[in-house]
C-alpha cells in the first residue's frame, strides 16, 4: 500500500490547495479530466500540465511543471508508470510539497526517492475517490 489513511487525509485536507494535475486536457473522455472537476468542487486550484498547455475549466495550462510560475502544492500524475518517475523528480525540483499518483501508476523507486526528499506521496490512488471519503 502506498499512501496510509494518515498520508491520503493530510494531502487532501492540509498540504495546499494548488494541485498541479500533470496529463490534464480539454478531453472530457480522459479521467483526469473528471477527476480535476471533483478537486475544483472541494475548493483545488487546479492547474493543467500537459504538452498542449491547454486552458481546463478556466485555469491557464503549462507544458510543465518548471515552466508553472508560482508554487504547487500537489502534483497528481496522470502519465503511465513509465513517465511518472520523472514527473515526481520534477515535483521534488518544483518544491512541490507532495505527489499523487493515480490508479494503476506505480513507480516504488521514485516513491522511495520522493519521500526521501521529504515529500508526502501516495501511488495507485485517486484523490476524486478518496477525497468524498473525508466529510
Amino acid at each position: 500500500m502506498y499512501g496510509d489513511e494518515t498520508t491520503i487525509r493530510k494531502i487532501l485536507t492540509a498540504t495546499g490547495d494548488t494541485w498541479a494535475v500533470v496529463g490534464l486536457s480539454t478531453n472530457r473522455a480522459r479521467a483526469a479530466y473528471g477527476v480535476a472537476e471533483v478537486l475544483r468542487r472541494f475548493g483545488k486550484r487546479v492547474v493543467p500540465v500537459h504538452p498542449k498547455a491547454e486552458t481546463v475549466h478556466g485555469e491557464r495550462g503549462y507544458a510543465s511543471l518548471a515552466d508553472i510560475p508560482f508554487a504547487v502544492d500537489v502534483v497528481d500524475v496522470f502519465v503511465n508508470s513509465e513517465l511518472a518517475g520523472a514527473v515526481a523528480d520534477e515535483a521534488v525540483a518544483k518544491g512541490a510539497r507532495a505527489v499523487w499518483f493515480q490508479l494503476g501508476v506505480v513507480d516504488e523507486a521514485a516513491y522511495d526517492r520522493t519521500r526521501a526528499a521529504g515529500l508526502d506521496m501516495v501511488m495507485d490512488r485517486c484523490p476524486a475517490i478518496e477525497i468524498p471519503r473525508l466529510s
